[in-house]
Formats: C-alpha cells, structure tokens, sequence
C-alpha cells in the first residue's frame, strides 16, 4: 500500500460520506490519509435498488461502470451501495480492502474480491436494534388500531367503533408471537417483547436458544408448529433460495384465525398475493408491511388498499445511529486490517 492511504467513500443520502471520513480520521489517526468522496442521490431521486439478473451483485445503485473512475487510484474503498464487479475491480489496481457498510455484501462480486485478495469487511447488525424496535413497533401500531386511529381524527372523523369490543385489538400480554429467524434481529425482537409478558416462540435451524433464553420462557419450535400455534407471525429470515416465498399459501392457510403477519425483513420470503387473499377473506385479522417485491410496489397493488394493512416504505432500518455505528464498525476493521490484525466483521 502506498505512503499515503487513499481512501474513497461512495455514500447516499443515508449512509453519508462525512460519517465514515471523521469515523476513520480518528481510527487512523497518525498516518497519512487522503480522502475523496462520492454521493449518490439514493434515497431521494434514486428510490429503490436494482435486482439485474446480468450482473452477479443485488441491491446496488447505478452501474459497475459509473464508478470505474473513481476507483482508479484507491487503496481503500467504503461503500453502502454501489455495485462492484469483477470488471469494476479490474480499474482499481491498487485497490486492497473494501469496507460495505451493510449487512450482507450483496452488492460485492466476492469470488472477484477474493481471487485478485482484496479483503472485505462489512457490518453485521449495524442496523439490528433500529429493525427491532420497529418490528415491536409495527406489531402494537397494527393490533391498536393505532394509524387508522390516526387517519380517522386527521380526517375529521372521530371515529368509536374502534373502542366496540368487536373492534378492538388485543393486548400483547394475551399473544404469542412467532419469530421466524433468531438472528441479531429476532433475538433482540424477543427482548423488547419479554416486558410485555406475551409468549416466545422462535424458529431458526441454526441457532440454539441459550440459558437467558430458556429462563425468560422462549421456546424454540419447527415452522410448521410455529406457524400454527403463533397470533402474531414475524419474519426476520435473510433471503436465501430456502427462505424465498417460505411463507406461501399453505403456510397462510395454516395460521389461526384472526392472526397477523409482520414483515420487516425481505419481500421475497412473503407470497403477498397469497397474503392479500387471506386478508380479505378475514383470516388474518391484519398485517403489517415494511418490504415489498418487487420495490416500491405498483401504486395499483390490490394490499396497497386495504383496510387492515400497516405499510411503511421500508424505513425499519433507519434510525441515525445506524449510520454511525457502521462508521465506526467499518473504521474499526479497516484500522485493524491496516495495523496487521484479523478483523472483526470479515467476509468470506
């Protein structure tokens, strides 16, 4: 690596460049740091991430080539969203580490990454607590009434039938919930939800529940089980081949009546079509809906309209100290890297 360190940020509107530049000057404090910065217009005139079946990266904005330039004369690259290819890493030959402030590196071509050794970090659970608390929180807007409550005074229409026992929701003390995918988020979905005294039930084939679990009276179930048994149904799964549609038409068919749906992880794990018939129908009582597939949704979806929906514009992750934690988590690792240690977040 040369002399002087040459680190480029491609940020948005979200993930800003200025966080990442101060997160690493002060990791990095003491060598010689040139920094440049590139920011995309996502979220605002750029609104959704692009899924293209050509290129062997997903969730990205623009092209590998609209970075080509920039990638020139880097050492070191952090990014949220643009695409990087093996094509993209063939304009950038000095390029050694790659910091992906998400999750996932979705939007890294990783065999190219690995073959030419460029070491890439990324932030796992970076956004974890923000996704969880809205989970909870879509979970209590949507079982209270609470945005159709809101729409009905905000139209001037004060309305009561929402406190006829008919209508009224239940309390999550009187609920199980069914966490489907015990990560970084479910887990912390069951610990905003142990105070309210409903009951746990977690399906996840690769975690063990731990003794804290067991205490606070978690049980660990198979989805089928799981599906059956769960009054508030919520997905937290990453989307996998095996996750893709995992909740279908038969898997709707077999929750309880008068159940919910909460989905604030992936569209592609929810047959929505199968969803918005079961809502109809009255089966489910309600949903509430943070993703879609494809995004955004056509404005004539038929879910779109109906009245026991939930909807946000897949916001769940975004809370501000999101954003900084992945500063930090990145400059961390980028430091580490540099100083000869193994870094924290690697990806394989």
């Amino acid at each position: 690596m040369s002399e002087t360190i040459r680190i480029g940020i491609i940020g948005d509107g979200f993930m800003q460049p200025r966080f990442f530049e101060e997160a690493l000057g002060k990791r990095l404090a003491g060598r010689a740091i040139a920094f440049k910065a590139m920011t995309l217009d996502w979220p605002l005139k750029v609104q959704s991430t692009k899924q293209d079946p050509t290129l062997p990266v997903a969730e990205f904005v623009g092209r590998p080539e609209h970075y080509f330039e920039f990638l020139a004369d880097l050492d070191i690259l952090v990014t949220h969203l643009a695409p990087i290819t093996a094509a993209s890493l063939e304009h950038a030959p000095r390029l050694k580490i790659i910091g992906v402030s998400r999750g996932g590196p979705v939007n890294i071509e990783m065999p190219a990454a690995r073959a030419r050794g460029v070491t890439v970090v990324n932030t796992p659970g970076r956004n974890a607590s923000a996704v969880a608390e809205f989970t909870v929180a879509s979970i209590l807007a949507e079982t209270r009434n609470l945005i159709r409550g809101h729409l009905s005074v905000a139209s001037g229409e004060f309305r009561r039938d929402f406190y006829h026992f008919d209508h009224a929701g239940p309390e999550l003390c009187e609920l199980t919930v069914g966490i489907v995918g015990y990560g970084d988020i479910g887990t912390r979905v069951a610990r905003l939800l142990r105070p309210f005294g409903c009951a746990i039930r977690v399906y996840d084939p690769f975690k063990v529940l731990t003794e804290e679990d067991h205490a606070a009276g978690i049980v660990k179930l198979e989805l089928d089980e799981l599906i059956r048994t769960a009054d508030v149904l919520t997905l937290h799964p990453r989307v996998t081949p095996e996750t893709k549609k995992m909740i279908g038409r038969a898997q709707i068919a077999s929750m309880k009546p008068g159940s919910y749906i909460v989905n604030t992880t992936r569209g592609q794990v929810l047959d929505y079509a199968a969803l918005h018939d079961a809502l109809v129908s009255g089966h489910l009582k309600g949903a509430a809906l943070d993703t879609f597939d494809p995004e955004p949704p056509p404005p004539d979806l038929p879910l779109l309209k109906l009245p026991n929906v939930t909807l946000s514009p897949h916001i769940a992750g975004a809370s501000r100290y999101s954003t900084v934690k992945a500063a930090a988590m990145l400059a961390e690792d980028i430091g580490r890297i540099l100083d000869g240690q193994s870094p924290l977040y690697p990806t394989k």
